[in-house]
């Protein structure tokens, strides 16, 4: 039984790391871009909930961009700490800022999603761009992604920005989740015209306000606590044009201070991730372990087909994450030695995950509970 999955697994990362070395081979770097200095006007949407330690930092940066024609809508989505006064006085400092606060949340919504679409409903932008409150931009990122995003004639544009970690342990787990990520769901395949694949990530969606109003609005996916995957999927599937390129020198996010709040985080999205079904739990638990960790402890095996078959799968696990934090992160790929304890961490949080969203019924999000069955309907 050990030869055969250790067979399998060595079969299943030897066509994963020839996947992504091609697939990688796709992704552009935004950093490598010229710039536009001018251009159609720009609406940037900004939902915040209780970030009054990071909006203000995240606004200046916006507002220091050499991109000029722009506009800003800030979303208070029922903040209870100070981030509606921060955004107040955000507005008073620039005309071009416009804030919304919202103190009721309709039945049916995520408050986050709720907040994108009233922001996206004030747009007067030809381009949107969705970004988080805890996102800092370097000056020139938003002239070199509408360049990016006209010369290729595109509807969506999302990149991946620098995730910030504090430490060797969150570090290393902010790799592994990216590891993870981008061998399951292989984001070069969003840049395939004809590929069924699409991403979206939370930190950066520039999209044309034409192609968000055709695909919905975030009315489409009001109840997705994945709204900015979700946006970006939906989008290539209907036959939207849609690239995704890195932007690790232009955008950068601290995704968590800790590994605790890492895996608080991961409570809201990670069952949703698994289409809510306990079978893809299971399957994802057993997955992670027999391909992630039984290599290492099969590697003290004394009968040699075993140890054989375990060192080629840690030889092409170690290739196949060190392509991926080279090209994904800025983290030292010496983090692999972490490799098997963040893997046996990544377990503990989908099963804790999991559990969390059972027991409750739902989902806590940002002081807010949404009901399992609600969610379960975009699904």
């Amino acid at each position: 039984m050990l030869t055969i999955l250790l067979s399998l697994s060595l079969f299943v990362w030897g066509v994963a790391l020839l996947d992504a070395y091609l697939g990688f081979k796709k992704l552009d770097r935004l950093e490598e871009e010229n710039g536009l200095k001018e251009g159609p006007k720009l609406s940037i949407i900004v939902a915040a909930r209780n970030e009054e330690k990071n909006i203000a930092k995240s606004i200046k940066s916006q507002l220091e961009q050499s991109y000029k024609n722009i506009e800003w809508i800030l979303v208070n989505d029922r903040s209870t700490d100070k981030t509606g006064e921060v955004m107040n006085e955000c507005k008073c400092s620039d005309s071009r800022i416009e804030v919304i606060h919202i103190t009721d949340l309709p039945d049916g919504w995520l408050g986050k999603n709720y907040a994108l679409y009233k922001g996206a409903r004030k747009a007067s932008g030809e381009l949107i761009l969705f970004t988080d409150a805890d996102v800092v931009f370097k000056e020139e990122a938003i002239e070199k992604a509408i360049n990016y995003f006209k010369r290729n004639q595109l509807d969506h544009l999302t990149a991946a920005p620098n995730l910030n970690g504090k430490g060797f342990w969150l570090k290393s787990f902010v790799a592994f989740f990216l590891f993870g990520f981008s061998y399951y769901k292989r984001p070069w395949q969003a840049n395939k015209k004809h590929s069924k694949t699409g991403m979206g990530i939370g930190a950066f969606n520039l999209i044309s306000k034409q192609a968000y109003e055709k695909f919905g609005t975030h009315e489409a996916i009001k109840m997705r606590p994945d709204d900015d995957l979700m946006l970006g999927m939906v989008m290539k599937r209907k036959g939207f044009n849609q690239k995704i390129v890195t932007a690790l020198g232009l955008i950068d996010v601290e995704w968590y201070g800790n590994v605790r709040e890492a895996l608080v985080g991961l409570e809201k999205n990670t069952f949703a991730g698994l289409h809510y079904r306990w079978s893809m739990v299971f399957f994802a638990i057993l997955g992670t372990f027999f391909s992630q960790v039984l290599p290492f402890l099969t590697l003290f095996s004394p009968n040699l087909v075993i140890f054989w078959l375990s060192l080629g799968n840690v030889i092409l696990l170690a290739s196949l994450y060190i392509l991926i934090v080279k090209r994904m992160t800025t983290f030292s790929p010496v983090l692999f030695l972490a490799f098997p304890l963040t893997a046996l961490l990544f377990i503990y949080a989908i099963i804790r995950a999991s559990f969390l969203t059972f027991k409750r019924g739902g989902i806590v999000w940002r002081g807010t509970k949404y009901r399992l069955k609600d969610l379960k309907k975009q699904s």
